[in-house]
This record gives C-alpha cells, sequence and structure tokens, in this order.
C-alpha cells in the first residue's frame, strides 16, 4: 500500500526469496513492502506501488500519491494489464487475487519491457503476494473468530455463573419456605446468601421476623404517616428501594401489602447478587404470608361452620369425622362456652385465651357472642380472668353449659349456656364467668318467667312494700333482701346497706306493720327470700329504686 524504492535483497532468485520472505506469519503492509523489495531483485523493475481494491477503488497506502488516472486504468482493466504512466517507457499491473477476484494490484515500471522469463517471475511473485495476503486474512479471521469464542465463552461463563448463584438462591430459599418456618425461615435463609442482617416488618412496621447480628433493641417503629410514604414509594417503584441504610422490597402478593423485607446495609455493599436475593425473597415471602393467611382462613371458616352446624343439631358422624379433620376430638365430654360483649374483631382474641389454658377448642360466633366449644369444664373465674387480659373491653359476660355426651346435646348447651349469660347479665355484677349447673334457684326462676308465674309470685309477695317505695321513694324491699340474704343478722346487714342498726330496726318494723309477715317464721322467711331473690333477678340491677314491678295500687301508711 506504500510505494517502496527499488533494493536488492540477496543474491537468490526474486521469487525464491520472496517464498521464503511470504511463507512466515506476516501482516498486510509487511507482505506488500517484502513483495514491493523482491520486485526490485528482479534486477529489471522498480515496484512503484502496491494497490489494494476497497470500496470499488484502487487505493495506495495513506500519505502516498498515484498519477490521477491510474485508479480508473485499473479499474478499467480489472486491476491488471498494460498502464500508460509519465516517465515510464513501460508499465504493467499485477493482479492481486483471492477465491473472491481480484483485491489488489502490483504496479510495476520500467525503462525497456522485461523479457518472457523476467515476466514470469514477476507474475510468480504476484501469486505469491496474493496467497500471503488470503493466508493473512485467513490468520486474522481466525484470530477474530478466536477472540470472539474467547469473548463468548468468558460470557457463558459469567452466565452460567450467573445462574448457578440464581439456582441456588432458589433453592435455598424454597427450601426455607418448604420448611414451615414461615417469616423468620425466609429472614433466617436470606440473612445466609447475602450475608447481611434481614428485617420483616407487617404493614405498620411492627418487627415480625429478624435475622442477623444488631438487632435493634427496642425495635424503632416509624410514625404512621411516614410508614404510609414509605409503603407508597415501594408500591410505585415496584422493585428494590435504597432507604437510608437499608434495601428493601416490599412484600404484596396482589393488591394486599403484607409488609416490608429489608436488607440492613449501612455500608452500601449489596450488589446485584444480593439485590437478586432481596427481590426472590421478597416473593417467596409475598407467596408463604398469603399461603398461611388463607390457610387461617379456611381453617376458621371450617372451625365457624362446625360450630354453627353443632348447635343446630349436626349428624353425629358427620360432626366426628369434620371435627377430627380440624384436628378436633369430638368425643367424650365438652361444654359451650358464650362470651358476650366481645365483637367480631376479637374472636382470635378469645381463642388465644383459650390457648393460653391449654383447652382444645372450636371456636365461632353465634347470636352476636363468641363460642367455645371445649372438652372440660373451665373453672369460671380462671376463664373470665384470661379472656379478659387478652381483651380490652369490659364488662365481659360468659355462661358455660352443662356437660355434653354426644353431639346432639350441643343445641339445648347452646341455650342453657345462653341462659346462664342472660342471668349473669341481671345480676348486680355481669363483669364475670356463670356456670349453668350452678345456677340452682336461678335456673327455676328462668324457665319459670316465660308464663309470668314469676311476677305473680312477686307480686303476691311483694306488691305492697314495692308499691310503698314507688310512692315514698324508699328501699324496704332492698332492705329485706339484704337482711334475709345476712340470715337475719342486724350487724352484718346495717353493715351492707350503709346504714346505722336503729335506722335497720325502724325499716323492718315498717315491714311488718305493712305486711303483717313474721320475720320470725322459718317458712315466711324462706318464701321472701325466694321472693326478694327473683325480684332482684328479674331487675336489671339491684339498686333499691328499680321497682318495675310497682303498680299504680297505693298502699296506706
Amino acid at each position: 500500500m506504500t510505494q517502496y524504492a527499488s533494493s536488492k535483497v540477496d543474491d537468490a532468485p526474486a521469487p525464491v526469496s520472496a517464498s521464503a520472505l511470504l511463507s512466515g506469519d506476516h501482516r498486510e503492509p509487511d507482505i506488500l513492502r517484502i513483495t514491493a523489495e523482491a520486485v526490485s531483485s528482479a534486477g529489471c523493475c522498480d515496484a512503484l506501488g502496491c494497490y489494494r481494491l476497497l470500496g470499488g477503488e484502487y487505493r495506495l497506502g495513506t500519505g502516498q500519491s498515484a498519477p490521477p488516472d491510474l485508479d480508473a486504468q485499473l479499474r478499467a482493466q480489472n486491476g491488471a494489464g498494460r498502464l500508460r504512466l509519465p516517465g515510464r517507457r513501460w508499465a504493467w499491473a499485477l493482479p492481486l487475487r483471492d477465491r473472491s477476484g481480484v483485491v489488489g494490484a502490483i504496479v510495476v515500471g520500467a525503462d525497456r519491457e522485461p523479457s518472457q522469463d523476467e515476466m514470469f517471475l514477476l507474475t510468480v511473485l504476484a501469486r505469491l503476494a496474493s496467497a500471503a495476503l488470503a493466508d493473512g486474512v485467513l490468520r486474522e479471521r481466525a484470530a477474530a473468530a478466536a477472540r470472539d469464542l474467547a469473548a463468548a465463552n468468558e460470557r457463558l461463563s459469567a452466565t452460567v455463573l450467573g445462574l448457578r448463584r440464581r439456582t441456588h438462591v432458589h433453592e435455598v430459599l424454597s427450601d426455607a419456605a418448604a420448611y414451615g418456618s414461615g417469616a423468620q425461615a425466609i429472614a433466617d435463609a436470606l440473612a445466609q446468601l447475602t450475608g447481611l442482617p434481614v428485617a420483616v416488618e407487617d404493614p405498620f412496621g411492627n418487627l415480625r421476623a429478624w435475622s442477623g447480628p444488631g438487632r435493634p433493641d427496642p425495635y424503632p417503629k416509624a410514625p404512621p404517616r411516614q410508614r404510609e410514604q414509605l409503603l407508597r414509594r415501594l408500591a410505585a417503584h415496584n422493585g428494590p428501594l435504597r432507604v437510608r441504610d437499608r434495601a428493601i422490597v416490599l412484600v404484596k402478593p396482589r393488591t394486599e401489602i403484607l409488609g416490608t423485607l429489608a436488607l440492613i446495609d449501612p455500608d452500601d455493599t449489596a450488589l446485584d447478587a444480593e439485590i437478586f436475593a432481596l427481590t426472590y425473597a421478597g416473593t417467596m415471602l409475598a407467596l408463604e404470608l398469603a399461603h398461611q393467611r388463607n390457610l387461617a382462613e379456611i381453617e376458621l371458616r371450617l372451625r365457624r361452620e362446625l360450630v354453627d352446624d353443632l348447635l343446630s343439631g349436626a349428624d353425629g358422624d358427620s360432626a366426628f369425622a369434620r371435627a377430627e379433620a380440624l384436628g378436633y376430638d369430638l368425643h367424650g365430654e365438652h361444654y359451650v362456652v358464650l362470651v358476650h360483649g366481645v365483637d367480631s374483631t376479637q374472636v382470635e382474641a378469645v381463642a388465644r385465651a383459650a390457648t393460653a389454658l391449654e383447652l382444645p377448642f372450636l371456636h365461632g360466633r353465634r347470636s352476636g357472642m363468641v363460642v367455645l366449644i371445649i372438652d372440660r369444664r373451665p373453672d369460671p373465674d380462671t376463664l373470665h380472668h384470661t379472656i379478659r387480659a387478652h381483651l380490652d373491653t369490659a364488662p365481659v359476660t360468659i355462661g358455660i353449659s352443662g356437660r355434653c355426651a354426644r353431639p346432639a346435646d350441643f343445641v339445648r348447651a347452646f341455650d342453657d349456656a345462653r341462659h346462664a349469660i342472660d342471668i349473669r347479665l341481671r345480676s348486680p355484677t355481669p363483669d364475670g364467668a356463670t356456670a349453668y349447673d350452678e345456677l340452682g334457684f336461678y335456673r327455676l326462676i328462668d324457665a319459670a318467667r316465660a308464663d309470668g308465674r314469676v311476677e305473680r309470685f312477686i307480686r303476691e309477695w311483694l306488691g305492697i312494700l314495692l308499691d310503698y317505695d314507688r310512692q315514698r321513694n324508699a328501699d324496704l324491699v332492698y332492705t329485706l333482701s339484704q337482711y334475709l340474704e345476712c340470715g337475719g343478722n342486724y350487724d352484718d346487714s346495717a353493715a351492707a346497706l350503709h346504714i346505722h342498726r336503729s335506722t335497720l330496726r325502724y325499716r323492718l318494723g315498717r315491714i311488718r306493720q305493712l305486711t303483717g309477715f313474721d320475720l320470725r317464721d322459718v317458712d315466711t322467711r324462706f318464701t321472701l327470700q325466694a321472693a326478694t331473690r327473683a325480684w332482684r333477678f328479674l331487675s336489671s340491677t339491684a339498686l333499691p329504686d328499680r321497682s318495675s314491678l310497682a303498680t299504680d295500687r297505693t298502699t296506706p301508711d
């Protein structure tokens, strides 16, 4: 490609010397230079230039010049044959060829026309140069292919390594999810994969699981407004987001946000591999939490349906099978517990209380109350105390049924527990637990009040006093009730009523005067105590001004 000066290489014939020189591993500029030197060594010609056919034009090397019409002559003659050059009696183009055709030309010139032998040597030299150029092209192509192959192998190795790492991430996190330990297992697996502490928070910012060193104590919780802003940013970003010292991803299986998963990374060392592990762990955690929630909802629905069917009179064989599927043994004795004063959002709190007492149970809701079916009779006070400890509401009224020996008994047991609730609600202290089989006398009152016999009984024995209390704003019925409950003891009665003994003596005398009853008579006292207890039961409270059974009939002093 450069115009070369004539020079002698050695005393050997030009083609032989050129063959030896061109047989080495030379680049194109070296091949053309050696070819030009070999032309000059032939002794009859000078190499005027070596041209390459590029883009349809014959071109010399950079910085070289050629006659203006030489390119046109070479193109017209396809790089071969006699040329007309100023200052040269004879000029010739020796074509350089490869398998595709002419790729260039060697232009030689002389003061005379070479002999036939000299032309043969020049032709052989051009063929050797063509072969050398073709070989160089092949070597360059092979080298380029080797470089491309090496680069492809490097990319393939990097891809394989990345796939292996991702496969390892998949395997570790999938095993953690399959292990069944929920959020904690996934947090532990992610910490193992990344070497960074991991925090799992619920939608409100409460810590659900932590893995790794450096757990804050107490764990910081962002204000609600700041937490909502973070959740909105994560939802809009739709991927891991760097927030101060953490890389955080949203745990969101569909449209419901279940929390966040974060790598604790104050030094910002998390790279693509760690971020991929975080993203995949977030996906696995979303699926795991959604799966746990679905299972809990299904189990809760099945439990509630079974409880509802049992209280409605379910078939025994079907009830046993369904209870067994839920992990509950329905054989043997059972009791129905009703919890009044608890809304639908606190059902699980009641269930946790039963769990704390180590009571196997089925639970649901019926008639606006929480229902527990348990396999042993609980202590009423212990049960009430434990349930109250798990709730933030008061009062809580609890009714406990009698014993159920078979599924068909649950209908009756539900009614018993409901009666216990009703009786407790009418007592002076509705906040508490009442067992139906301990109600005794009050069960008779509850059973008899439906047809009005209890009201008539109260009216018959206490009507005069009730009317007097209503007309005079007195409290003789309440005084009589406390006196009888204290067994006729003056001191205890006066203390319970917060009055002086003389006041109590006056009131009792007034009662005898109005009714004509002899309070020393055992039968009379027994009947009056039953009447006052019935009065207190049917009144919503035991305050003395609750004389709701009084009529308009007046009784003179």
